[in-house]
C-alpha cells in the first residue's frame, strides 16, 4: 500500500548506509495472537536499550469483516495506547486475493495511506 515500503520479517531492521534510524509501522492483525505480538514489540521498543528505529505507529488491521468483539477491542486501544500513533483499519476482502484498487479502499484506509505519506515526507 505505501510505496518503497518491505517488511523485516518480525524483526526490527537495522540501520543502513545513511546512518538514519529506519522508518518503522508496526503492523499487526486485530486478533489476539496479533495485538499479543505488537504488544511484546512495543515493550521491547520502549526498553532501556531500544531497537534504533524511528516508530511511525501501530496499524491494527481486521482479522475478519464485522465489529471487532469488546474485549479486543479493549486490547487494541490499550496496546495503541504505547505507540506514538494508532490506526484501524477495516477488513478489505479484497486483500486476500490481492485484487485491492486503491480508488476502491475504504476512506479510513485512504486516510491511513494519506497519514503515512505525509510523515515519510
Amino acid at each position: 500500500m505505501i510505496d518503497g515500503s518491505r517488511p523485516t520479517q518480525h524483526a526490527w531492521p537495522v540501520i543502513e548506509n545513511s546512518g538514519m534510524p529506519p522508518r518503522v509501522l508496526l503492523v499487526c492483525r486485530s486478533n489476539m495472537n496479533g495485538l499479543e505480538s505488537a504488544r511484546r514489540a512495543l515493550i521491547e521498543w520502549t526498553s532501556p536499550q531500544p531497537p534504533h528505529v524511528e516508530l511511525m505507529g501501530l496499524a491494527v488491521l481486521a482479522d475478519a469483516p464485522g465489529k471487532l468483539p469488546k474485549p479486543l477491542r479493549d486490547l487494541a486501544t490499550i496496546v495503541g495506547g504505547g505507540a506514538p500513533r494508532l490506526w484501524h483499519l477495516p477488513w478489505v476482502e479484497a486483500w486476500r486475493t490481492g485484487d485491492a484498487e486503491a480508488d476502491q479502499l475504504p476512506r479510513d484506509t485512504r486516510k491511513f495511506i494519506t497519514d503515512i505519506n505525509s510523515l515519510l515526507s
